[in-house]
C-alpha cells in the first residue's frame, strides 16, 4: 500500500512537537484526529511508528526512517512553493516569444525594453520566422506568444489560435529625395502608373504591390528585386525606382530617401499578438501581453516619431 504524503508530514510534525497534543495544537487539529491519521499511516506502513507511553511518545526505528523522508519531502514542497511564488511574482523564470523581422526591428524593441525594465529577472528568448513557422511554434509551445500579421484579403484564422489586434501598419511609399514626389504629403497609386518599382523578392509586400497596382488599373514595372528593405532603400536612393513598404519596416530610414503617404489607398497590415488558445498563459506571458498592448497604444500616439522611439529603445 502506498504512503499518504499528508500523513507523512503529520508524522514529522508529531516528531517536531514531541507529542500528538503538541502537533494537534500547532496544526489546529484535535488530538483524536491526529491520532487517527497516525494509526492509518501505521496501517499503510505495516508496522508501528510511535511508541506510546506515560511520558509521551517516541519514534520507532520505522518511524525515524519515515520522518527522515518526510522532512525531505517537506523541504522539497516548500522549495516548490517558493519557486512558484517567484514565477507568479515575475521574480524568476523565462519566456519564449516569436516575431518576424520588420517588427523585430521596430515595435518589438520598445516592448522588450519596457518588459525588462519592469521584470529584469525574467529571461526572454526570441525566435524570428515567417507567419507559418510562428504558428507552428505556438502550437508546439516552443513559444508562448508571437507577433503575427495579416492583410484584409487574407485574415489570419487558424483553429486553436487566439489573436489580439495590436495596431495597424499602413503601407507607405519610399522615394529618393530627388524624386518628383519628394516633399509631397501624399500620393495615390493612380499617380504612380509610370514608375519603376523596387520590390522585396519572395516577400508578402510583392503581393501588396501587385494587388494595389491592379486595383489602380496598371501592371507594376519591376526594376529591382531586393532581399531586404535596406537594399531596397539604397536602390531607391540612386533613383532606380520607388519602394512600397510597411511603415514599421522603415524604422531605419536612410537620410537620402523620404516617405510619401498613400492615404486611404494604402493597404494596411494588421500587427497581431497570437497565442495557442488551448494553453493557459503563464504569469510572464500575461505580463508581456499587457506590455505589448501598452506599447502599441503608445506607438499609435507617436505618429511620425517611430524612429526616435526605436533609437531610444536601443540605448543601454
Amino acid at each position: 500500500m502506498s504512503l499518504d504524503v499528508r500523513r507523512l508530514l503529520l508524522l514529522a510534525q508529531v516528531a517536531r512537537q514531541g507529542s500528538i497534543t503538541g502537533a494537534a495544537a500547532a496544526l489546529t487539529y484535535t488530538p483524536s484526529a491526529v491520532s487517527q491519521q497516525i494509526s492509518r499511516l501505521e496501517a499503510e506502513a505495516g508496522q508501528p511508528l510511535l511508541d506510546r507511553h506515560a511520558r509521551g511518545i517516541t519514534l520507532t526505528e520505522a518511524g525515524e526512517a519515515l520522518v527522515t523522508h518526510a522532512e525531505r519531502i517537506d523541504r522539497e514542497l516548500r522549495a516548490a512553493r517558493t519557486e512558484l511564488d517567484e514565477l507568479a511574482g515575475l521574480r524568476a523564470g523565462s519566456l519564449r516569444i516569436g516575431t518576424f523581422p520588420t517588427v523585430a526591428a521596430s515595435f518589438l524593441p520598445l516592448a522588450v525594453r519596457e518588459f525588462r525594465g519592469r521584470y529584469p529577472a525574467v529571461a526572454l528568448a526570441v525566435h524570428s520566422a515567417r507567419n507559418a513557422g510562428l504558428i507552428e511554434l505556438l502550437d508546439s509551445r516552443e513559444v508562448e506568444l508571437s507577433l503575427l500579421w495579416d492583410y484584409e484579403w487574407r485574415r489570419l484564422s487558424e483553429p486553436g489560435l487566439e489573436v489580439t489586434h495590436l495596431l495597424d501598419d499602413p503601407t507607405t511609399l519610399v522615394v529618393s529625395k530627388a524624386h518628383r514626389l519628394a516633399g509631397r504629403g501624399s500620393t495615390t497609386f493612380a499617380e504612380l502608373a509610370g514608375e519603376q518599382w523596387i520590390v522585396r523578392d519572395d516577400h508578402p509586400v510583392a503581393e501588396v504591390l501587385t494587388r494595389s497596382c491592379h486595383a489602380a488599373g496598371f501592371e507594376p514595372s519591376i526594376a529591382y528585386r531586393a532581399h531586404d528593405y535596406q537594399e531596397a532603400q539604397a536602390m531607391a536612393a540612386v533613383g532606380l525606382g520607388v519602394v512600397l513598404a510597411p511603415r514599421l519596416a522603415l524604422a531605419g530610414l536612410r537620410d537620402d530617401v523620404t516617405t510619401v503617404a498613400l492615404g486611404s489607398s494604402a493597404p494596411v497590415r494588421r500587427i497581431l499578438l497570437g497565442r495557442a488558445s488551448h494553453h493557459r498563459p503563464t504569469p510572464a506571458a500575461a505580463a508581456l501581453r499587457q506590455v505589448f498592448l501598452e506599447t502599441a497604444a503608445a506607438l499609435r500616439d507617436a505618429g511620425d516619431e517611430l524612429d526616435r522611439l526605436v533609437r531610444r529603445a536601443a540605448l543601454p
